[in-house]
């Protein structure tokens, strides 16, 4: 399950769920009950995913959804057994039939469960400060640590031995032992995901989860949002400095070094052992390989093979920059 805190309100029967959601159904599918809604690569039989760029076409011929929204130029790439539904926008019926799944997804008001911590079971297990709350359904393991202000908002689960600063905000998060989150950060809030309107921005729902892996450290006021339709991932032992913002979707690789003020657009792939600079960008729906390593300010707007050095906007090979401004 992508995420294991919201509650999915389904089945539904295929027919009432494109009604519900507005699309039409032309081919009359009706006695067929669709159990969640999820992306290519982990939907399974009796589930409904999505196709919307060829960017993804591996994925989309690999998938054992049972039903899959498209577009018609795209549905040729689904297998047989994927039953297609074209539709005119693959992001925004997917929106609706996610609101559908999980109604709970889209609002991120404050957490109204949180009790403070002296009035919880934690009162004797965690060393905290002052004004500390704690939501509903936490774990906080052993030798744990929360500084004044911070707030743990339902749906959180930490590890051993972690290190939680001052005025901290954490909900819908996996979080591993041995983790130290610095003063002033975010973490497992709703993403920046939305489709722009004239009258009305249509909010997409945000059904994933942050996971922070073991022995990892995340640097002042930076802020990680959960995932969309799968989760997003720190790797183990990778160190984040200040004011970094990690979008949702984001997968980023153990053993990594990250720099203040870097910004990563949604849906990336960074690999193991990469070191990236300060103040750069990295755009969204990219693969970036293992022991890449990215240069300070560099604008990075395409994928990066393993190994490789890259600097600039846009960002291009560390040999031919300095070739061409010598």
């Amino acid at each position: 399950m992508t995420n294991p805190f919201f509650l999915n309100s389904g089945p539904y029967n295929i027919d009432k769920l494109l009604k519900l959601s507005s699309i039409k159904n032309p081919e009359n599918l009706s006695d067929i009950l669709i159990s969640d809604v999820k992306d290519l690569i982990t939907a399974s039989a009796n589930d409904i995913t999505f196709y919307h760029s060829k960017k993804y076409q591996a994925s989309a011929s690999k998938t054992k959804a049972s039903f899959c929204l498209t577009t018609d130029s795209l549905k040729n790439h689904l297998p047989m057994n994927c039953k297609k539904i074209i539709v005119n926008n693959v992001l925004v019926a997917t929106a609706s039939i996610t609101k559908i799944f999980y109604p709970d997804s889209i609002n991120d008001d404050f957490d109204n469960s949180v009790k403070e911590i002296s009035k919880t079971m934690f009162k004797n297990i965690v060393k905290y400060g002052h004004n500390v709350l704690i939501g509903d359904n936490v774990v906080i393991g052993n030798n744990c640590k929360i500084g004044h202000n911070s707030i743990i908002e339902k749906n959180v689960n930490i590890g051993d031995n972690c290190s939680i600063g001052s005025n901290v905000i954490i909900r819908n998060s996996l979080i591993k032992s041995n983790v130290h989150i610095l003063d002033g950060c975010i973490i497992g809030k709703k993403g920046f995901g939305f489709f722009p309107n004239e009258i009305n921005n249509i909010r997409y729902p945000h059904i994933g989860i942050v996971i922070i892996e073991d022995n990892c450290e995340i640097g002042s006021c930076t802020t990680i949002d959960r995932g969309s339709m799968s989760n997003t991932i720190i790797g183990k032992n990778t160190f984040l400095d200040n004011q970094i913002h990690i979008a949702h979707n984001n997968k980023i690789g153990s053993n990594c070094i990250i720099a203040g003020q870097v910004g990563f657009a949604g849906s990336s792939t960074i690999g193991k052992n990469v070191i990236i600079g300060g103040q750069a960008g990295i755009s969204g729906h990219l693969k970036i390989g293992d022991y890449v390593q990215i240069a300070g300010g560099s604008g990075v707007i395409k994928d990066v093979p393993s190994k490789s050095k890259i600097i600039g906007y846009p960002a291009k090979n560390l040999k031919e920059f300095i070739k061409k401004n010598k």
